[in-house]
């Protein structure tokens, strides 16, 4: 820096002074300044960049496909406190809870069975959902073998993520909904639901409980519900609300729908019966004009008055529909979901003051499939036989698992283990992957080959590349099965790295030398 400014030691009685001063100021003010400044910026992308994984993650899990209106058997495992079971019929309403004891210590197998078997006999059931915790694949195999001793059932089990199950069991309106239900069986009711409908079942829980993301506990609490919030508002609008089944968490995330005015809504339809149009909404108490434009296109009511009630058009432009409709000269019921006339309609003949040509054009498009679900059709994947755990894992395997997250350095693959396995970002594709997200998502389903497994540190690796050769040297053994004597105590090491957010953004730059390096 003295060299730049032309700050040398020429002989004159001031330079050595001039020169200790400039480094002076360089060391104790500059420097440090720019250190912080650096730091600063950095840790601000890290955090920026983990709220949009976490945010991409929550939007990608909320708008999973929902198995619909089919009665389900949701199955909280557990060994020693025993297995949960209820049962939710087509609408979600709870029809039947048990608690069964199929493995240790009671081992009532059988009898658990026949439990079962009752229950899904007597309240039609179609799916079975089992929660992916303790004791999940000791139930998955006693599901299948129910599925094998009953096959005139006709049951379909799935395994579903119970990642915040517990926070809505102890939540208050958890309390408020299921009040004469205990605690324990809360959370297999929460199980059953988010199969139906992972959607209106995840709006009940802080999006910070789900646990999609990285780095969650090193960012700003405020920056990180404020983006979460705003994706769960827009998935919610994006599908779209029938008003009559849904929840009071799940209304008050409707444009223009505070919490109060949800309770209103659910208050309503609890005291005068299902609404029957979406005009009726105006005589909810506090539901005024303004709130009515904001809220109305994103309500749907199924089978009412106006069978443009259950489509995303928004009141303010039935006139356009109903002009349409006078053009083909057929009723509006005739005209909805009716393809070849609809495009035969020239959208710009119905543009006005009001409504401009794109507008015409969605209203068009929504007509076509009125009511149309955004989200993908619902598939199961299916878990190997034999293998419950980490142990019967094996190098070379090739297995069918469920992406249950995404980060910035990879996937996390569930392949029935009680372990997530890990798919590197390199591992993922044969070209350059920038962004993990650009090739799975949560809830896809993928064929992973698992390429090494390490047992005491509970580490899978796996990758997409069904061709890609396995490790040499493929299970790492606890150390006294190797030497026979006692594993010496090791510090587990955190994961992705240790230090946060801001720590790994350092040592990308390479500010900061990775550990064990001198």
């Amino acid at each position: 820096a003295p060299r730049r400014f032309g700050v040398a030691d020429r002989g004159r009685p001031g330079d050595k002074w001039l020169a200790d001063t400039v480094r002076w100021a360089w060391r104790t003010r500059i420097l440090v300044h720019l250190g912080i400044d650096l730091r600063l910026r950095l840790r601000q992308a890290a955090e920026d960049e983990a709220v949009r994984v976490f945010a991409a993650n929550l939007r990608d899990l909320l708008l999973a496909a929902p198995a619909g209106t089919r009665a389900t058997m949701g199955l909280d495992p557990g060994f020693r406190t025993g297995v949960k079971v209820a049962v939710v019929d087509a609408t979600g309403k709870v029809a039947a809870t048990e608690t069964i004891y199929p493995h240790v210590p009671q081992n009532k197998w059988d009898a658990s069975l026949a439990t079962l078997a009752r229950l899904a006999k007597e309240h039609g059931v179609e799916l079975v959902a089992i929660g992916n915790g303790t004791a999940s694949r000791e139930t998955d195999r006693l599901a299948a073998d129910l599925i094998g001793r009953h096959p005139e059932l006709g049951l379909t089990k799935v395994m579903v993520s119970e990642a915040g199950a517990s926070v809505y069991s102890a939540s208050a309106f958890a309390s408020q909904e299921l009040p004469g239900l205990d605690v324990s069986l809360r959370g297999a009711v929460s199980i059953a639901r988010r199969l139906q409908d992972p959607l209106a079942e995840l709006v009940k829980i802080d999006p910070k409980s789900i646990g999609v993301g990285q780095y969650q506990h090193d960012l700003s609490e405020v920056k990180l519900s404020r983006s979460l919030d705003a994706v769960v508002e827009d998935c919610v609008n994006g599908v779209g609300v029938d008003v009559n089944t849904a929840s009071a968490p799940l209304l008050s995330r409707v444009s223009g729908i505070s919490s109060g005015l949800a309770d209103n809504i659910v208050a309503h339809r609890d005291a005068n019966g299902p609404f029957r149009s979406r005009k009726a909404l105006k005589d909810v108490a506090r539901l005024g004009p303004k709130a009515y434009e904001q809220c109305a296109g994103f309500l749907r009511i199924r089978g009412g008055d106006d069978p443009l009630d259950g489509s995303s058009v928004h009141p303010e432009a039935y006139p356009v529909v109903r002009a349409m409709a006078k053009r083909t000269g057929s009723e509006v019921a005739a005209l909805i979901g009716n393809t070849g006339v609809l495009r035969s309609l020239r959208p710009e003949e119905f543009v006005d003051d009001s409504f401009g040509l794109p507008t015409v054009t969605d209203i068009l498009r929504e007509l076509e499939k009125p009511g149309r679900d955004p989200r993908p059709a619902f598939r199961t994947a299916s878990f190997k036989d034999g293998v419950e755990k980490i142990g019967d894992l094996a190098p070379g395997m090739i297995l069918e698992g469920v992406v249950t997250n995404v980060a910035a350095f990879g996937a996390f693959v569930d392949v029935g283990v009680h372990q997530d396995g890990l798919v590197h970002v390199s591992a993922m594709s044969r070209t350059f992957v920038k962004d993990p997200r650009d090739v799975v998502k949560p809830g896809d389903i993928v064929r992973v080959k698992v390429l090494e497994v390490d047992i005491p540190r509970k580490r899978i690796s796996l990758t997409l590349r069904l061709d890609d050769e396995a490790s040499a040297s493929p299970r790492r053994e606890p150390r006294e099965n190797r030497r026979g004597g006692t594993p010496r105590p090791r510090r587990e090491a955190s994961a992705p790295a240790a230090g946060g957010a801001m720590a790994d953004a350092l040592r990308r730059a390479g500010l900061v030398r990775p550990e064990g390096r001198r």
